[in-house]
Parts: structure tokens; C-alpha cells; sequence
């Protein structure tokens, strides 16, 4: 049979009208997706316009696609605007290049690197408590933003960017702004006309630019290799030859590799604040453990491994609210799921936010547990259940760092504090690059007797 016979699609909702489907997926993507798989099942077909979309949603077919049959599917078009930010960096990057590019990477994120980047870490957090005042009102989002900036400039290219943070950020929101037209048939041609929001992307991509190249340029001037990412990238270079690994390549990586660090770990940090303050008695146990562990001092590498409610929690805030809500995947030949055979071209989505709320893999899934997520992970159930940052080959690069991140700023600032959410302020998913709350988070701030 034809691997086009439509008598092998799934099923799935019919738009009443052309581009009916895309309306609804850009109004609420998440409640969208949800209320198909309800209906239909864990494989539903849909178009968006002329775009043939195809959702998985569970752990085994999930598993097909990141893993077993890995090497049929790549990014694809959804990534068309985050290349245009990014170029061809490990995030966007397919076959050989990808996989040359992710071993020449791959030291800078080592056991014996993750510990010196460490204090790094502690110190920076350290560094934002210093403009706290009991009573004092933030938002955490922003606080955590400006935090992770300086830590990814520090630890992974040695660089001082804390006082770039508030710059970065504005343009970094001004970047991203524009992937909400990813769904939008067409969208990549979108970007070649001179309309206002296409030349804000621009001007934004320079600003974010300059800060790469300086620090790029900063590292090549000094002629120091301290293993840390710049390092890596400008050895490689030195190694192959430019003609190999060109100035525009380290560019690519190294942008990829500061805002994936720090926008990524920064919005699930941003999460975990939100959770701990619902749940006073998480929060309780998480004082007590690290009044215990720590003793009033800044925690270190050899700490982490103590810290084990700590992970816990930043784990289960990743399970309710992954920044990575939705990954998408392109399929290169046709190929064969449940009953049904996709046919090539066809853009796949899976959803770690729908998985990790599904109430046949966890269990009470809407409720804030850091130890059920703490027996989840021990048992030997399917890690398709999770995967916050993905699973297989392309798995996200910087795991193990944004792990060491998230414990020790968690440590580090509730050794201290408290942070209690503003009652008032409304809290929204926003769904864009990545999923974060739409107005932020207003916390007032609490010192710790």
C-alpha cells in the first residue's frame, strides 16, 4: 500500500474552514493539543493550513521517534526561525555537522568541568541576593534571567555579562517574540519583508551579536584555554583550520549555547519559586535540608550529591512546567507508528507538558510532589515518561549543567529567603520559544531567621 494511502492516517480534527486548526493551536497550543488527544488517541493527524501535523503522545512511540528511529526525522521547518537567530548551532544543525560539532562540545560539559563552574553558580546567586531587602517586591522571572545570564557568560565562556543582563534580556524578548508565527504557513518568507517586528528581530539579533563576538574576540586576544566553551570552540578552530570550523561556526555555537543556558534554566527556576510557594510543606522540607546539609554556608560541588530533596524538587517543577513544552520533528521517509504509516514530510510533535500530565504514567499529576517524582525516577519505568530535555542522540547538550545550575541557585537562595507569590498578580502560560508565565511572577521577598 501506498505510504500515502490517507485509509493509514490516524484520525484527528477536521478545520471547518482553511486554516481553522491554526487559529485554535496559536490561542491555547497546550489546551489544543490536549483536547485532541482526549478525543482521538495517542497518534492524531491534523493540518494547519497546508501543514500536515501528526501528535504522539506516549511513551512508546515517543521513544520511536527521539531514539529507535532517531535518524529519520530532523529538526525540520519549525526551527526555520530559531535558525535565523541562532544559524547553524547544535540546537538547529542535522547528520555529520551536527554530531562533529557535539563531540568538539561535549568536554565543556565533563564531571571534572560541572564542578568548577560550581561556585561560579553559588556566587552568582549570591551576588543577586545583595539587592534583596526583606518586603521587597520582584519579579522572579526577571531576577532569575539576570541571574542566569551571568552565570552562563561566567562559567561557559569567562566573560563578565552581569551588567549586560537587563540589555540581554530586552533583546533576547524581542527575538523570540517572533517564533510565535512558526505555526503560520509560510513564515519563514515572512522575514524577508520590511515589517517593524522583523527589523526589532534584527536589531535585537545585533545587540545579542555583539556580546558574542566581544566575548569571542576577548578569549582569542588572550590566548588562554581554560576548557570552558570559548576555549573548546577556538581550539577546534586552531586544530582543523578555519576552512574546517569557521569564525561563523563558532558564532553559531556559541549563541546557541549562552541562551539556551541561560533562558532555558531560568524559566524553570522561575517555576520552581512559583511551586514552593503554593506548597508550604515542599518548602519545609527544603529549608530543613539545607539548613541541615549546609549549616548557613554557600554550597559547593561535593554538596550536590547531598542535596538530594533539593533535586527533587527542581525535578518535579521540570515534570509540571518543562520549558521545552514541545518538541518537533521532521519526517524524512515515511515510516510506520501504532496502525497507521506517515508519510514523509509530515511534522511530528511531542509534548513533555502533555506526558509529564498524564495521569496514567504519574500519578495525582496536577499536585506538586518532589518525592513521588524522587520514585518515579527509581523505578524502572519508561523514561519516555519524562524527558524535560529531551531523549537519544539529540538530547539536549547542556543537562547536566542546567541540572548543577538549577540545585545550587536553588540551595544558594533559599538558604536565605522565602519567596511568597503576590496575591494579586495573575499568573499565565505563554507559549512561545519556551514555556514561561506570560506577565511574569511577582514574589514579595522574605528573609529567613
Amino acid at each position: 500500500m501506498c505510504a500515502t494511502d490517507k485509509s493509514k492516517l490516524p484520525p484527528g480534527p477536521k478545520a471547518k474552514f482553511p486554516l481553522g486548526n491554526l487559529f485554535s493551536f496559536r490561542k491555547d497550543c497546550l489546551g489544543f493539543l490536549k483536547s485532541i488527544a482526549d478525543e482521538y488517541g495517542d497518534i492524531v493527524h491534523f493540518k494547519i493550513g497546508p501543514i500536515r501535523v501528526v501528535l504522539l503522545n506516549h511513551p512508546d512511540y515517543i521513544k520511536e521517534v527521539l531514539s529507535t528511529q532517531n535518524r529519520n526525522f530532523k529538526k525540520g521547518r519549525p526551527l526555520e526561525m530559531a535558525k535565523e537567530l541562532l544559524g547553524d548551532g547544535l540546537l538547529t544543525s542535522e547528520g555529520e555537522f551536527h554530531r562533529k560539532h557535539s563531540r568538539i562540545i561535549q568536554p565543556a560539559f565533563h564531571r571534572n568541568m560541572l564542578d568548577s563552574y560550581a561556585p561560579v553558580i553559588s556566587g552568582c546567586a549570591e551576588k543577586l541576593m545583595k539587592d534583596w531587602a526583606d518586603g521587597m517586591e520582584v519579579d522572579i522571572k526577571k531576577e532569575m534571567r539576570y541571574m542566569s545570564i551571568a552565570i552562563a557568560g561566567e562559567a561557559l565562556f569567562g566573560a563578565d555579562t552581569a551588567g549586560e543582563a537587563a540589555e540581554l534580556d530586552k533583546a533576547l524578548e524581542t527575538a523570540t517574540s517572533l517564533f510565535g508565527r512558526i505555526p503560520l504557513p509560510f513564515s519563514e518568507w515572512l522575514l524577508k519583508l520590511p515589517l517593524p517586528e522583523n527589523k526589532r528581530f534584527y536589531k535585537a539579533k545585533k545587540r545579542l551579536d555583539s556580546t558574542i563576538h566581544r566575548m569571542i574576540e576577548e578569549r582569542r586576544r588572550l590566548n588562554a584555554d581554560s576548557g570552558d566553551l570559548i576555549s573548546l570552540l577556538l581550539r577546534a578552530q586552531r586544530d582543523l583550520g578555519k576552512d574546517a570550523f569557521s569564525d561563523q561556526e563558532i558564532r553559531d555555537e556559541a549563541i546557541t549555547l549562552f541562551l539556551t543556558a541561560f533562558d532555558t534554566t531560568s524559566v524553570a527556576l522561575t517555576w520552581t519559586w512559583y511551586l514552593l510557594s503554593l506548597n508550604p510543606e515542599a518548602e519545609a522540607a527544603l529549608h530543613e535540608e539545607l539548613d541541615r546539609v549546609l549549616k548557613g554556608r554557600l554550597p559547593n560541588a561535593e554538596d550536590v550529591a547531598e542535596l538530594k530533596y533539593t533535586r527533587m524538587v527542581f525535578g518535579e517543577s521540570l515534570r509540571m512546567y518543562p520549558p521545552s513544552y514541545l518538541i518537533p520533528r521532521q519526517a524524512i521517509e515515511a515510516f510506520a507508528i501504532g496502525d497507521y504509516t506517515i508519510p514523509a514530510g509530515t511534522i511530528i510533535l511531542l509534548s513533555p507538558y502533555l506526558m509529564h500530565h498524564d495521569p496514567r504514567f504519574h500519578e495525582d499529576p496536577e499536585k506538586f510532589n518532589p518525592r513521588a517524582w524522587d520514585r518515579d525516577v527509581a523505578s524502572q519505568r519508561s523514561k519516555y515518561e519524562y524527558f524535560p530535555f529531551s531523549r537519544g542522540p539529540r538530547s539536549c547538550i547542556g543537562e547536566p549543567f542546567a541540572w548543577l545550575q538549577g540545585v545550587l541557585a536553588i540551595a544558594t537562595i533559599a538558604r536565605f529567603w522565602k519567596l511568597e507569590l503576590e496575591s494579586d498578580h495573575p499568573v499565565e502560560l505563554e507559549t512561545v520559544i519556551n514555556l514561561r508565565p506570560k506577565k511574569g511572577i511577582k514574589m514579595i521577598l522574605k528573609k529567613r531567621k
